[in-house]
């Protein structure tokens, strides 16, 4: 096998994002035996885990066994996401490569996510970004601006607050800084419009889309922000996910919808379609009854389709 270079870097978050929203606890070895199948399929950022108390989610109690299994893996970036100092010191000591932090724009939300105002939050990136300097000076560190298209708790979120937010997280040290559609409320129009803003004030800091498909939309968000520039984007493989502190946060962009519509457009992302439908089973093993979505692997791929650099 003989991929393209990738012109977009598909970002998977189910072993995080998908595990931490569901009520089954994956067994540990079959964490570890899907992210060794997302691994071969060609994905090279994988969120893996995160680190907050078990208590609150048992889903990541082995986090720290998660994240040096894949620390290990060839060419991945093990990433891992944390709401506070004490998640990332746990996560740079397991030896994650690159932290994320949830910043939401909407107070309701980050008080029910994280228990701390926005402001607050933009305190933990600072904090962060010094103790990842002092511990692991090679590890990166991204903010994801939460409910930055709306909010279920709050309603409108204003554009104007989620730039501001993200700028104050650029200047607090974060490397770069996303968007995500926590609750699905994004459209192709104000996805252009807020990532034309963004990489306006950030630039080169102006990082991934994560999109939701709660309303269908996801895929259209996608391709929106991929014509503002946007190269980085978040996705789920099954469409597993959604935020458990947000109600009606349901569906993750599709990982394998995402990654058939980049390369039947010429867009290479570097990821095996074949051994990526394949990744399918051992998360369904590991959760046997739990819905898994996708147009897709349902439809199977079009009569004649040849993924560029895959020998059939």
């Amino acid at each position: 096998m003989s991929l393209p270079a990738p012109a977009v870097l598909i970002s998977e978050v189910g072993p995080r994002d998908g595990l931490q929203s569901v009520k089954a606890t994956m067994p540990t070895a079959d964490k570890l035996r899907w992210i060794d199948a997302l691994h071969a399929a060609g994905l090279r950022e994988i969120e893996v885990a995160s680190f907050v108390p078990a208590k609150l989610l048992p889903q990541m109690a082995d986090a720290a066994e998660v994240v040096r299994h894949a620390a290990a893996l060839p060419g991945l970036t093990a990433m891992a996401l944390v709401p506070n100092r004490k998640g990332a010191q746990a996560a740079l000591a397991a030896g994650a490569h690159k932290l994320t932090m949830p910043v939401s724009a909407s107070r309701a939300h980050s008080l029910a996510n994280v228990r701390k105002t926005p402001e607050e939050m933009v305190e933990e990136v600072r904090a962060i970004d010094a103790l990842r300097r002092e511990l692991a000076p090679g590890a990166g560190l991204e903010a994801g601006i939460s409910t930055a298209f709306g909010c279920t708790l709050q309603g409108a979120v204003d554009e104007d607050d989620v730039i501001r937010l993200a700028v104050l997280c650029a200047e607090a040290g974060a490397d770069e800084v996303g968007l995500s559609d926590t609750v699905g409320y994004a459209n192709p129009a104000q996805v252009r419009r807020l990532f034309r803003r963004l990489r306006s004030e950030l630039g080169g800091k102006a990082g991934a889309a994560h999109m939701h498909n709660t309303r269908g939309l996801g895929l259209a968000n996608c391709l929106a922000a991929w014509e503002e520039g946007v190269t980085t984007f978040d996705a789920s493989l099954g469409g597993l996910g959604g935020c458990p502190y947000a109600p009606g946060a349901s569906g993750n962009v599709v990982t394998e919808d995402l990654v058939f519509m980049f390369e039947a457009m010429g867009v290479p992302t570097g990821v095996d379609l074949q051994r990526l439908l394949a990744a399918r089973r051992p998360l369904m093993a590991g959760l046997p009854g739990e819905p898994v979505y996708g147009m897709t692997p349902e439809a199977g791929l079009p009569k004649g389709f040849v993924q560029r650099g895959i020998q059939s």
